[in-house]
């Protein structure tokens, strides 16, 4: 049997991307998420986690992101998990697992009065025209007993 795996993850970037190049010309792009969660603890009371998750994005993929996503940016970054064993610097074996990222849109996307813009996202897919038209006015509300799946 072959294994297989898949992460979903939406949140803010903790930082600004940072683009390399591998010896080969690869470009690699790296960047971490964090993600909020919210759940109501034993005592009744609202509390908050937050994990830090780190995403990897290669290629022509990876310059976009380094070239339009900043520290703060809201992300949906979907790819598969990989997980590598490195040596610290005192000689400690570790473990990173990390997102590599298959695709990515960005999400709350600023309009052009500078607000926040629900709904709207630019597709990893999408063409890289920066002049695209952000719509100005909120989605109706979708009934999902209309889906027909």
């Amino acid at each position: 049997m072959r294994g297989f795996s898949k992460a979903i993850i939406t949140g803010n970037l903790t930082r600004d991307p940072e683009l390399r190049s591998t010896p080969g010309g690869a470009s690699v792009c790296s960047f971490a998420v964090a993600v909020n969660r919210t759940y109501r603890g034993t005592d009744g009371e609202n509390k908050e986690e937050v994990s830090y998750i780190d995403c990897t994005a290669w290629g022509k993929l990876g310059e976009m992101i380094s070239q339009y996503a900043k520290k703060g940016s809201g992300v949906l970054v979907s790819g598969r998990l990989s997980q590598r064993g490195y040596e610290d610097k005192n000689g400690i074996k570790r473990s990173r697992t990390e997102i590599v990222v298959e695709d990515f849109n960005f999400i709350g996307a600023p309009n052009r009065d500078g607000g926040s813009s629900y709904g709207t996202s630019s597709s990893s897919s999408a063409s890289s025209n920066s002049d695209s038209p952000v719509p100005d006015e909120i989605p109706e509300e979708i009934d999902l007993n209309e889906i027909p799946f």
